[in-house]
């Protein structure tokens, strides 16, 4: 285990045990840390951008860029202090990128529908109906270290989880059982897999 830093609290203390076991590809460490988290970081994004669905989106970017470049953590600073500022840079970022943009999610399309302040559109192309790599890897994944990670997610994803990764809906059937837009449900688990891929992705690199 890395070296800890002796003005370190006992919950910093306890996070480093914890990023150690993330780091040698444990996913139940990787759970736990978000489990500790994912609450802080919710309300912190929620007061900087005051719109919930944007808060839950940026609360998963965060924890899979911090998950994806957990080997780049250095104990020289809490965790929790590493894990706020990856949040609240990417949520700045996020913030200039949206500036004067509004999103809508087109229900019979597979890309997204971006305005531009001043009346121009764009699409940005985000899923395709079939499952591609990165999907199957997560589909065959069916540990109850992953079910653990699903389980902290906000309750909108965790529901769309399970019905795509863990019941294998298509995107299509997912929108009917839940009556919400195809391309909202698109989106949605555009931003979940982020998060539970590069788990997978790193707990098979270091085996």
């Amino acid at each position: 285990m890395e070296e800890l830093n002796k003005e370190f609290s006992q919950k910093a203390k306890e996070d480093l045990v914890l990023v150690d076991r993330a780091k040698a590809g444990d996913e139940l460490a990787f759970a736990a840390l978000l489990k500790r988290y994912k609450d802080s970081i919710y309300y912190l994004l929620l007061k900087m951008v005051n719109n919930p669905a944007d808060a839950d989106d940026l609360t998963i970017e965060a924890f899979g860029k911090a998950f994806r470049n957990i080997n780049k953590y250095s104990p020289s600073y809490a965790f929790s202090t590493w894990l706020f500022k990856i949040a609240s840079n990417n949520c700045i970022d996020f913030i200039r990128k949206n500036k004067g943009r509004e999103y809508s999610f087109q229900a019979n399309s597979e890309d997204i529908s971006q305005t531009e302040s001043n009346g121009t559109s764009a699409h940005i192309q985000i899923e395709s109906s079939h499952p591609k790599p990165d999907e199957l890897m997560i589909m065959r994944e069916k540990s109850d270290a992953l079910k653990a990670v699903v389980k902290e997610l906000k309750p909108r994803y965790k529901r769309l989880v399970e019905l795509r990764y863990f019941k294998e809906f298509s995107y299509e059937e997912i929108a009917k059982e839940l009556n919400i837009p195809l391309g909202t449900v698109k989106a949605q688990l555009f931003r979940a897999r982020e998060l539970l891929f590069n788990i997978l992705k790193d707990k098979r690199q270091n085996f």
